[in-house]
């Protein structure tokens, strides 16, 4: 994991492998900021989401039990989002590095729609 300290607190930027490990040991709680569309369309099993576009530091839940990591298509919104838990008073915070683009490039699985039939189906990216 890499850190950036900002002028608000430190970032955490966990790679997928960090977050696949502590999110299958139930040590975090991942957030995808993605629009609901595309959480709808494919997204990380177990991951909850709180968009962007209407996100409020205020309303996330507490890190007393579990780190909170947030996750998008790239990594630049969920840095974002992240740096502004950072400004609100949050001492430290994580987010994806990557994003959801990295997971799926680390193979890791996910939940997607089968255009076939609209329905969720387990997919896993295909080596290349």
């Amino acid at each position: 994991m890499e850190t950036e300290k900002t002028e608000h607190g430190v970032l955490e930027h966990w790679t997928p492998q960090e977050v696949k490990v502590a999110f299958g040991r139930d040590e975090i709680v991942l957030i995808d900021v993605r629009t609901p569309q595309e959480f709808n369309v494919e997204r990380i099993e177990g991951a909850l989401l709180a968009p962007m576009q209407a996100f409020q530091p205020n309303h996330m839940p507490s890190q007393s039990d579990k780190q909170i990591v947030f996750h998008c298509g790239s990594g630049a919104r969920s840095s974002k989002v992240a740096k502004l838990c950072l400004e609100s008073g949050v001492d430290r915070i994580a987010h994806m590095k990557g994003g959801f683009g990295a997971w799926k490039d680390a193979g890791f699985e996910y939940t997607g729609t089968d255009m076939s039939t609209g329905a969720p189906k387990v997919m896993k990216k295909a080596s290349d």
